[in-house]
């Protein structure tokens, strides 16, 4: 594994690689309130055959968290910050891991240049209005009305017990979830300012879902190789959002397994086998 960071128009961002630099690519795009680190598990299972990077998201993990007068925390710039790494590092083409935020992140790469897209692997990474469970209501309620209120009673999904909860709900063991995850999620929660990022992501988050016939469209119109492999007891992204991607992309494949939102802390290795048996049919 190298740890490395690279400048994308004055931006630092950080990044774990592996692999044979000839093999083929696999981008991997991390989620809310992560960062490239929760695929610590992932990466060793993929990296004999494939070259494996997995960027942290401007304003995450070991990335750049700059001021927000110097950045607007919106999922078009985190898009194309994403983009413009991907054409520093010459990234022609790749396979894309999707997760959380990733999703609307990697989607939006894809749409933008689909010639670039050897195939996408959604873990619980959505596109689908069906796809939301009820627990988006206090997000939506900000949508809806960008009141103080509303925005501070988004700061519960900041807290620590959260971030826990997050990591163990939907498991069949939560001793079997190492703290390794969700301790550093907070640490990088706990710094000073990120509250008000995150906030401003949350609010942000209804563009994605107004893009959602944008993403639909690109599967319908492009057929990409597809596999969503997805923890069935996921509190924000329900089985429905996973089976969705049929109805636009008859080939796309579709698993689900028996844990919650973070399915790679307890099904790391049947995730790393299905893509395995799913990259094997794709023509990079």
């Amino acid at each position: 594994m190298s740890y490395r960071s690279v400048d994308v128009d004055g931006l630092n961002v950080f990044y774990r690689e592996s692999g044979p630099q000839d093999g083929p690519i696999v981008l991997l795009l991390h989620g809310f309130p992560s960062a490239g680190h929760m695929f610590r598990d992932l990466i060793p299972l993929l990296a004999d055959r494939y070259r494996v990077i997995a960027p942290d998201l401007p304003g995450f993990g070991q990335s750049d968290m700059p001021s927000r007068d110097e950045f607007d925390y919106t999922f078009d710039n985190v898009a194309r910050v994403i983009d413009r790494f991907t054409e520093v590092l010459e990234l022609q083409r790749f396979a894309l891991y999707v997760f959380d935020y990733g999703a609307p992140t990697g989607f939006r790469l894809a749409a933008a240049h689909p010639e670039r897209i050897a195939a996408i692997i959604s873990q619980n990474g959505n596109a689908y209005e069906e796809g939301l469970s009820d627990g988006w209501a206090p997000i939506r309620a900000y949508w809806e009305d960008r009141c103080e209120a509303n925005r501070e009673a988004l700061r519960a999904f900041l807290a620590p017990e959260t971030t826990l909860w997050q990591y163990t709900h939907g498991t069949a063991d939560p001793a079997s979830v190492s703290p390794d995850g969700y301790s550093l999620d907070n640490h990088y929660l706990a710094r000073p300012g990120a509250d008000e990022v995150q906030l401003d992501l949350f609010g942000d988050y209804k563009t994605n879902v107004e893009l959602y016939p944008d993403f639909q469209k690109y599967f319908r119109q492009h057929s990409p190789a597809f596999l969503a492999v997805w923890g069935r007891n996921d509190p924000f992204f329900l089985p429905a959002g996973a089976e969705a991607f049929t109805r636009d992309n008859p080939k796309a494949e579709v698993q689900l397994l028996d844990t919650g939102h973070f399915a790679l802390e307890t099904h790391a290795d049947e995730i790393a086998e299905a893509i395995r048996e799913f990259l094997g049919k794709v023509e990079f």
